[in-house]
């Protein structure tokens, strides 16, 4: 079987490696559209240091059932397609047993902990798939990373009566944007891409500062009347967006964070106490998140259109990398079509 792997810092190749072996509750599924996330993005760099290369990166799958284990419920058929669910969860540890999985201790994602789906299939447990004759597959393969967002949105109980801000506008962001202002909340948007503006207007975000060129605490207290937000979503993972994050929210306001810093953050810990802030962290996402996100992506069909910046076919796939490190500020979502189609 056919397999693209990031062999090395900056290295991608095409390798062969044995097909999946199928276990009793496992499905068989023919790949048919992977998202690249930024965690790839970071392993083809070297910045992710959860990975271990060689590693086949890909978490952001939907594919069509080939074949099931003899367990498998009868629903899951041969032909249909279905949304991947790429974490693990052990249901021991003290996530698991509070009934927050996706924050499992020992979990382990496709393409991170464990080599994901860039190849022509893969084995998955039923219990980790979404099955789903909507959405196409690129669709499906957007799931995922707007999922994540969605679940920093339900973290931070984003209401209609909310305005929040955004920090970063990855797809990570843009999912947290997408889930807010489905929630009928106000967004302020901050991005360092003016070429990612258009996007985010059309999306429905009225507000947004570009922190280069605008003075960012100033724009927050102009558009909030001095207050600041209600909530703020952190989506990039730096020390400063970090603090950012405290100094822009409301006194009794929500901070969530959804990227993480690579470095130490140091605080003036003294506005967690005075503003008596809900600080919340912010981890993969539930089957629920899943399932807004496609009940969301159903209804708003010219989302994907929105925000698939570039497709590559799978012959291409090697150009994936590459292209988005060359054109990183102008990028969404870059994909690879394993059944052969890709575009301009």
């Amino acid at each position: 079987m056919q397999a693209l792997a990031i062999t090395s810092i900056g290295e991608t190749a095409f390798t062969t490696v044995e097909m999946p072996k199928l276990g009793p509750q496992d499905v068989l599924l023919e790949v048919g559209c992977v998202g690249l996330c930024g965690s790839d993005l970071n392993t083809f760099r070297g910045f992710n240091p959860l990975v271990k290369l060689p590693r086949i990166p890909g978490h952001e799958i939907g594919g069509t059932i080939v074949q099931t284990g003899p367990d498998v419920p009868t629903e899951y058929t041969s032909g249909a397609t279905a949304i991947v669910i790429p974490y693990t969860a052990c249901k021991k540890c003290s996530a698991c047993r509070a009934g927050r999985p996706n924050a499992c201790k020992f979990n382990e994602t496709l393409g991170v902990q464990r080599d994901g789906g860039m190849a022509s299939q893969l084995v998955v447990p039923y219990d980790r798939l979404i099955l789903n004759d909507q959405l196409s597959l690129r669709e499906q393969a957007l799931v995922e990373p707007l999922s994540v967002g969605f679940h920093a949105v339900q973290r931070g109980s984003v209401t209609q009566n909310d305005t929040v801000v955004v920090l970063g506008a990855g797809m990570i962001g843009i999912g947290a944007v997408v889930g807010a202002l489905a929630r009928g909340a106000r967004v302020i948007a901050v991005e360092i891409s003016d070429a990612k503006q258009a996007t985010l207007r059309s999306l429905g975000v009225q507000d947004i500062i570009n922190p280069l060129t605008d003075s960012l605490s100033d724009r927050v207290a102009t558009l909030t009347n001095g207050h600041g937000a209600d909530v703020v979503i952190e989506a990039v993972g730096l020390p400063e967006t970090f603090r950012s994050a405290v100094d822009l929210t409301c006194f009794g306001g929500r901070v969530v964070y959804v990227g993480y810093a690579k470095a130490e953050v140091s605080y003036n810990t003294s506005l967690f106490n005075l503003k008596e802030l809900d600080i919340m962290g912010s981890r993969n996402a539930t089957r629920s998140d899943f399932e807004a996100v496609i009940d969301h992506l159903q209804t708003k069909p010219e989302l994907a259109q929105k925000l698939i910046s570039r497709v590559f076919s799978w012959q291409d796939a090697a150009q994936a990398f590459p292209f988005w490190e060359a054109n990183r500020q102008d990028i969404f979502k870059v994909m690879i079509d394993m059944q052969g189609n890709d575009n301009d």
